[in-house]
């Protein structure tokens, strides 16, 4: 069973060894409720999930959600969930599945680990003994395989690549360090530099600069004209605006030099990532691509890859019922393990 938890949605399935999902339910994660209202949208979900004929053959739990967390108490404080500060998650969770007849071992990680258990179970890192994955949205965050387990350290925040610092000298960041990877790769940082440097979204369209109505920044689809975020940077990038292009250049210099960092300390041998920002495709991956020559320089990290993600929506139901299956032991279960040919999770 998979419960993901997010901002904007809170989702559940039934997610079967071979990671096809049935009863997939969800719900809009409420607004302008307190702590208790937004658990009342994750009681409905576990509701419907417990109507499915499957639910007795379920053996574990996942619940990834967005973060901060920390996995040694089953809290979360999610920074898009107000409501939510220091929230027993996990417990909650827990009791609302034995409610329901299901008394099962839980597991909570953060959307960065889940997404990073999702890929090397099913997705651009199958395959590969040590990976870093990575979400680059309005944030950044990731996770390790390290010698084909996940690992998510005490707190299950190891991985968080985005609080990597790679300029010493760089703007404050939110977490209150410097130079972060977050304040400079994060989609709300490639807009809010793009639009420093004198960019800005417009009606015009096709190469020859930024701003006013001759700007090369509007495009069809996602980035359209006046879109002012990560998205209308990179449509406008993908005209060949400069400062777009500057922009998505700087980002993947930063991901570059944190992705060659981390490869240098644990010898991973790819770089998954997905998120918003990714959608850009090449416009942010040749430039991680050609600024990793620089960083990853040592024999054991040439051969490095970076990837995009595979995954893409089903990322966090997947990747929590993968991470249940590869952090709780095989004893946590034992009592339903009768039923593992039906429901991995």
């Amino acid at each position: 069973m998979a419960i993901d938890i997010g901002g904007t949605k809170i989702a559940g399935a039934l997610v079967h060894p071979d990671g096809t999902m049935t009863a997939a339910t969800r719900r809009p994660t409420p607004r302008a409720v307190d702590a208790e209202g937004v658990m009342a949208a994750v009681a409905e979900v576990v509701a419907d999930l417990s109507a499915s004929p499957l639910w007795s053959s379920a053996v574990r739990c996942g619940i990834g959600s967005a973060g901060p967390v920390d996995t040694s108490r089953g809290t979360v404080s999610p920074v898009n969930i107000g409501a939510w500060r220091d929230f027993p998650v996990q417990e909650r969770i827990a009791a609302e599945l034995a409610a329901r007849g299901a008394e099962l071992p839980t597991v909570l990680a953060g959307d960065g680990v889940a997404m990073t258990a999702a890929e090397h179970w099913l997705g651009a890192a199958r395959g590969y003994a040590n990976a870093l994955c990575m979400v680059v949205s309005t944030g950044v965050g990731g996770g390790l395989i390290l010698n084909n387990q996940l690992h998510p350290g005490p707190t299950g925040n190891a991985g968080h690549i985005g609080h990597i610092s790679v300029a010493f000298d760089g703007e404050p960041c939110v977490c209150g360090s410097r130079g972060c990877v977050e304040s400079i790769a994060s989609g709300t940082a490639i807009a809010r530099w793009a639009r420093e440097q004198g960019w800005t979204p417009s009606a015009g369209s096709g190469p020859g600069g930024s701003g006013g109505a001759n700007g090369a920044n509007g495009a069809d689809g996602p980035g359209t004209a006046g879109d002012a975020t990560a998205a209308g940077v990179a449509a406008a990038a993908a005209q060949g605006d400069p400062i777009a292009l500057a922009a998505f250049d700087r980002a993947g210099r930063a991901l570059a030099a944190a992705i060659a960092a981390s490869a240098t300390l644990v010898e991973t041998d790819i770089a998954v990532i997905g998120g918003g920002v990714a959608a850009a495709g090449d416009t942010l991956f040749g430039p991680i691509r050609s600024h990793l020559a620089q960083y990853a320089t040592l024999s054991f990290v040439q051969e490095l890859q970076v990837v995009p993600a595979t995954l893409g929506t089903h990322a966090g139901l997947i990747g929590a019922a993968a991470a249940a299956t590869m952090l709780l032991s095989p004893s946590a279960s034992s009592e339903s393990t009768s039923s593992e040919s039906t429901s991995s999770g």
